[in-house]
């Protein structure tokens, strides 16, 4: 009776399945088929077991399958685009932790020194070419020169003053901004239009710098450059546009599909929306909003603000499509440990230029660089606000003491929440006391550190050196020394404070040594720290910053239902010398499964 009972079961089955529309069974298949298909490939995962591959599909902006050749077969349809990769490396997009890119954008756009070492002489002459190529905004409007290389200045130690602005050719008012970001130099004119004279207090966070006779040098170190910027034309939202524009042009060449915004203001926020509006957001956009010292005085205040920018401009969840998050929030602990700046807050004082000229030596000065910028009290309590209204704190720490101080407040932040999953953030660490390398595992802080400062160049030399003396030069960008203890690093370029150049700031993060340079001067790895491995530096720019904004169940690494955020690049980053990785290109950008950008004679089909 069964058996009878099973055949008639069968047999209608049958007819089901024949009475069944054509078209619906073909509805089926292109269901099943992937809108994106590679294969023959080096398909580098970033998964837990850095496993390779031949093979990924995508579809509907996420990936379903990653694997061998033949099983990606079953996924290709008539409509499928399917990209041979003849063997070419397939990989996670990256995920820049800590940029600024409205400003980056901006100074593709601005009079621009690019980074270069220069003489006063060279100096003059550049910013006197962009003067003479703007004759018609004489006499009144001020002339911004970015990424003037301060600490690269020619022959080492020379320290630019207004003076040297003073004898061009212009009656404008001059602000030539550090690429670092805290130093800015400003002419005479600019020091008056600014209303900065001997009298000018220094303000919160920052300083005006004064020869012997007290009078103010031009030099305006961190907050006290806002004294100054405030007087310049704000930039329109149509300038902000243009700049995000030309910032993501940048960005998915060099293969970033999410970045954080480490610094935000509202202008970027409302250019990156409007970019989105445009149809024209080609990367992941995420915005610390900035807190100055003087606004965390009152921390229900300053979160209430942020909140509000929140609601305006958080999108929610990830998705495929690229949108805004809004989660995080700025806090600047310090400036700069190097020289001439040294506005880095360190445990012990700085050194200094002793003795006599026949006898020269270092030895400790008066000045162990500014106060933390947000009091320990304050910070503690700012920092649980932050936590409590739903955001986690990005804080920039340079000095050791920045870095303590940060990590206390921090502790504070794990006490009040114990078990929650806040992911806290320091970037640069550039020295750290080597007690408190265990500290990041114990308190589950990430280290966004810029690897391509890892090497040497005259801002660790001539600008640190000496002026920090063996026992912490030792240590100067401690990235291997943060891995060994531990630390889940995370990386960010800190871009336009350097050149948006991601591959050489991995092959850096590997190698600690610079780019070959003529004279050989920076030939040698800094300091005594190992660096990362290959495998090491690709997870920090991926999985790593991935999870630094929460985001590491969505990007990261190339596994089925993550979204399809995705690099080609020309050659296999684990096949080729060290020293040729920052020679990497980007053949293909895509996110969420669309592609975004792809290199001219890159045929993929």
């Amino acid at each position: 009776m069964r058996s009878k009972l099973l055949m008639v079961m069968a047999g209608l089955i049958v007819m089901i399945i024949a009475a069944m529309p054509v078209r619906h069974v073909h509805a089926e298949a292109a269901q099943a088929a992937a809108d994106l298909v590679y294969r023959h490939g080096f398909v580098y995962t970033v998964d837990a077991k850095d496993s390779v591959q031949q093979a990924l599909a995508a579809r509907g902006g996420r990936i379903v399958y990653v694997g061998s050749d033949a099983g990606v077969v079953a996924f290709v349809g008539p409509k499928t685009s399917v990209v041979d990769l003849q063997g070419r490396m397939l990989m996670p997009g990256l995920v820049d932790g800590h940029s600024h890119p409205l400003q980056g954008g901006g100074s593709l756009l601005k009079c621009n020194l690019n980074y270069l070492q220069l003489t006063v002489a060279q100096m003059q002459a550049k910013i006197q070419a962009c003067l003479d190529q703007s004759k018609s905004l004489e006499p009144d409007v001020w002339l911004e020169v970015v990424n003037w290389f301060q600490e690269g200045m020619l022959p080492a130690g020379v320290v630019a003053n207004r003076a040297n602005l003073d004898a061009l050719k212009t009656r404008r008012p001059i602000l030539v901004g550090s690429s670092f970001g805290h130093t800015s130099l400003v002419n005479s004119r600019g020091l008056q239009v600014a209303g900065i004279d001997a009298r000018t207090a220094d303000p919160m966070g920052g300083k005006v710098a004064r020869n012997a006779a007290g009078e103010p040098t031009g030099i305006l170190e961190d907050a006290a450059q806002d004294i100054a910027t405030r007087k310049i034309r704000e930039p329109t939202p149509a300038d902000n546009i243009k700049a995000a524009v030309a910032a993501l042009d940048a960005l998915r060449k060099q293969g970033v599909t999410t970045f954080l915004d480490a610094a935000a203001l509202p202008p970027a926020l409302e250019a990156f929306a409007a970019v989105q509006h445009q149809g024209l957001l080609t990367a992941r956009a995420h915005f610390a909003v900035l807190i100055t010292p003087p606004q965390g005085r009152d921390s229900k205040r300053a979160v209430a603000s942020v909140k509000a920018l929140a609601q305006r401009y958080d999108q929610g969840d990830i998705v495929p499509p690229p949108s805004l998050t809004v989660r995080n929030v700025k806090l600047f602990l310090d400036g700069v440990i190097t020289a001439p700046a040294s506005t880095g807050a360190m445990l012990m004082p700085y050194l200094s230029l002793q003795g006599a000229p026949s006898n020269p030596h270092w030895a400790p000065s008066k000045s162990r660089g500014p106060e933390v910028y947000f009091p320990a009290p304050i910070l503690a309590a700012l920092l649980i606000e932050v936590a409590g209204a739903g955001f986690e704190p990005h804080m920039h720490a340079d000095g050791d003491r920045a870095v303590r101080e940060g990590l206390d407040g921090i502790e504070a932040l794990r006490r009040q929440f114990p078990g929650r999953d806040i992911r806290a953030a320091i970037a640069h660490n550039e020295i750290v006391d080597p007690a408190d390398f265990p500290r990041y595992k114990q308190l589950n802080v990430i280290p966004v550190l810029s690897f391509q400062w890892g090497k040497q160049a005259p801002d660790t030399m001539e600008g640190a050196q000496e002026y920090l003396g063996p026992a912490r030069f030792k240590y100067m960008e401690p990235t291997g020394f943060l891995a060994a203890a531990g630390a889940r690093i995370a990386f960010g370029s800190d871009w336009p404070v350097d050149p948006l150049d991601e591959w050489f700031a991995l092959q850096v993060g590997i190698t600690r040594t610079n780019a070959p340079q003529p004279d050989h001067k920076y030939a040698g790895r800094l300091s005594e720290d190992k660096g990362l491995s290959r495998s090491e530096v690709l997870r920090a720019i991926t999985m790593n910053s991935s999870y630094e904004l929460h985001q590491e169940q969505a990007t990261g690494s190339l596994e089925v239902g993550k979204l399809a955020d995705l690099i080609v690049i020309d050659r296999k980053f684990f096949a080729i010398p060290a020293a040729e990785i920052a020679d990497i290109k980007v053949l293909q950008t895509v996110v969420g499964g669309r592609v975004v950008y792809q290199a001219d004679g890159f045929t993929p089909h």
